[in-house]
């Protein structure tokens, strides 16, 4: 079958358009994204179908129920941001789609699909790493990007990625040149954030809910702990447990209730500063970016802004509308790896479990 596809197309010669899948978790969503001579990458088009309503019953993402409804609106998505962008599926040069890390049974669906759309339209297929995505996206709107002899070239960096399953810093030094510094060791940040909201009875997800309730709230009012180990891994299963024998001690927790999760997230947001800005003194970057789920939260934005500022670092934060599981961000993943001369193969499987780089290993 991958005899008939086309080979991966030149950067050189001309608009590059790039059909994209993501089904990593919850989130069916597609994009269509457009690289022509040396201007930024456009998005001609991102939809997003959120399945929160969903779940939402449940407390977290259940699988079957994701997948289930990822086979049942990925097809219309599809053909809405073909409709959208005026164009029909011979148009596209590169069809793609995330192959991991995520719920295998959502991950085959979109890989599924972006497959069988290359082998009907003849065209190239690439897979393309989650968390990559993710780390890529502060750079997606052209920011403190160049052109070079194959394409887009993004500047060395340090990465700090904060999503529901995933805390993790990394120095990217070039587009697929990454080393991980630091990774969660028990609960990532989104899934602390989760949890808590849980233990307060708020609705899921955990963390838009926190972070509205702590705007009202004094980040003072609870001495919870910061985990601070030596290295630049993250934990904080201490402090979600903190939370939790904290609760009963709490008189009136109506009253309390925006103090807890001021004090809580101001915690979580603590430890993620501190250990960006130490990573990227030992690193020699003068450059952080902010991705992920969670780096919507205002909060956490504000303080790494603001400790950037303070040590004289450039500050790159997502777009907050590109933050969330999105096509876009794997769209302009697959746009450098083309452009790079990547190929891809129909033969390629998801991977659940898929590392962002080969030696998948802190220091």
């Amino acid at each position: 079958m991958s005899a008939a596809l086309q080979p991966a197309p030149e950067p050189e010669s001309g608009a590059l358009t790039i059909l994209a899948i993501e089904t990593s978790c919850d989130e069916s969503a597609v994009a269509i994204l457009r690289q022509s001579g040396t201007e930024p990458a456009e998005i001609l088009c991102s939809l997003v179908s959120s399945q929160i309503q969903l779940h939402r019953s449940y407390g977290g993402v259940v699988p079957e129920v994701a997948s289930r409804n990822h086979s049942l609106i990925l097809r219309t998505l599809v053909e809405n941001a073909l409709d959208h962008a005026a164009l029909q599926a011979r148009d596209v040069d590169a069809f793609v789609a995330t192959r991991g890390p995520g719920l295998s049974s959502s991950l085959l669906v979109g890989h599924t699909m972006a497959k069988a759309l290359a082998a009907a339209s003849g065209r190239h297929f690439l897979s393309v790493n989650h968390m990559e995505g993710h780390l890529l996206s502060p750079f997606l709107s052209g920011q403190a990007t160049s052109w070079g002899s194959s394409g887009i070239k993004i500047p060395p960096h340090l990465a700090l990625i904060v999503s529901g399953g995933h805390t993790m810093l990394v120095h990217a030094r070039k587009a697929g040149d990454y080393h991980i510094l630091g990774r969660t060791v028990d609960d990532a940040a989104g899934e602390a954030f989760d949890k808590v909201a849980r233990m307060l009875g708020l609705p899921y997800p955990g963390g838009p809910e926190i972070e509205k309730q702590a705007r009202a709230g004094d980040p003072e009012a609870f001495q919870f702990p910061r985990s601070m180990p030596g290295d630049l891994n993250f934990s904080f299963s201490g402090l979600k447990t903190a939370v939790r024998y904290t609760l009963p001690k709490v008189s009136n927790l109506t009253t309390r209730l925006p103090d807890i999760c001021a004090s809580f997230q101001k915690a979580v947001t603590d430890v993620l500063v501190s250990k960006s800005l130490r990573a990227a003194k030992e690193h020699g970057c003068n450059t952080i970016t902010l991705s992920g789920g969670v780096s919507c939260n205002e909060f956490i934005r504000s303080a790494l802004r603001d400790g950037c500022l303070s040590d004289g670092l450039r500050f790159l934060p997502c777009p907050s509308r590109l933050s969330t599981d999105n096509a876009a961000m794997i769209a302009f993943a697959a746009l450098l790896k083309l452009q790079s001369g990547a190929n891809g193969s129909l033969s390629e499987d998801i991977d659940p479990n898929l590392s962002l780089c080969r030696q998948d290993s802190t220091s």
